[in-house]
């Protein structure tokens, strides 16, 4: 946070899926209770069950969290437009809170559950206040591209990798929300303030090289690696199974290619 960025807190790259409803409450309730202002924190709070999604998301804005970030339920696959559009509206009826505000997260190649463009303007058009944007980790800029020129006011289109950040910007969109900004936030954060300037195409271009060397490898298990290393702190090796830490061998290739790319953590 000292490095300018929010907290996407029970996002992919957070192990969410992996957390019980009654974990992430809990340290939910910690971080704002340890200090952290909820207005930055944006935390995942979508789930297949659709009670889970609505607890969640009530504990979220009774803390004042700025917004959450809401995957669709991923379990059943093929389902209907509508049926997303039921789920959603479910979750926020169910909140029934004015302070709400929704991000979408849409991330097929994960939840292999998309949500369409139709769906995201049936949504915006019922609840105008209350959806206020979407996080695209399709990796398709394209995709990011027409989200950005649906027309929808005040919907802010996030990218889900700070590779699309500067086309991102000149599109309109909002910024990004990126696993990789858990280590390298203020090189984002410096293109992020600085993309209409000259050196914006040679920023973005930094940014690239650092987010393939951990994009070329198991993402949480690298993040976690490049934690332990840069922070001394063997603990964050650790992750929830079916993951699997990083070998040996591969932390050491990954220190060496973090290395010759010049990469910097901020103190942690």
């Amino acid at each position: 946070m000292s490095q300018g960025v929010g907290l996407a807190v029970f996002g992919t790259n957070s192990e969410a899926n992996s957390l019980s409803l009654a974990e992430k409450k809990d340290l939910l309730t910690m971080l704002v209770e340890g200090g952290i202002d909820p207005a930055l924190l944006m935390p995942g709070t979508g789930s297949c069950a659709l009670p889970d999604a609505i607890e969640l998301t009530a504990h979220a804005v009774n803390l004042g969290c700025g917004g959450v970030l809401m995957l669709p339920p991923f379990y059943y696959k093929g389902v209907a437009d509508d049926g997303l559009v039921d789920f959603f509206s479910a979750v926020i009826e169910g909140v029934d809170d004015l302070a709400l505000r929704v991000y979408l997260y849409h991330i097929p190649a994960v939840a292999n559950v998309p949500i369409p463009q139709t769906v995201i303007k049936q949504l915006a058009e019922k609840y105008p206040t209350l959806i206020a944007g979407i996080k695209d980790s399709s990796g398709d800029w394209s995709h990011t591209k027409a989200l950005n020129e649906l027309g929808i006011e005040d919907f802010r289109v996030f990218c889900g990798s700070e590779s699309f950040l500067l086309k991102n910007m000149q599109a309109g969109g909002a910024g990004c929300i990126s696993a990789t900004a858990n280590v390298n936030p203020r090189a984002i954060t410096i293109l992020y303030d600085q993309w209409q300037s000259a050196d914006a195409e040679q920023l973005q271009a930094g940014l690239n090289t650092i987010r393939s060397i951990f994009q070329s490898r198991p993402m949480i298990p690298a993040l976690k690696a490049a934690t332990a290393i840069y922070g001394d702190n063997p603990t964050w090796f650790r992750v929830r199974p079916p993951l699997q830490p990083l070998t040996a061998i591969q932390r050491d290739e990954l220190r060496q290619e973090l290395a010759t790319a010049n990469f910097q953590m901020p103190d942690i």
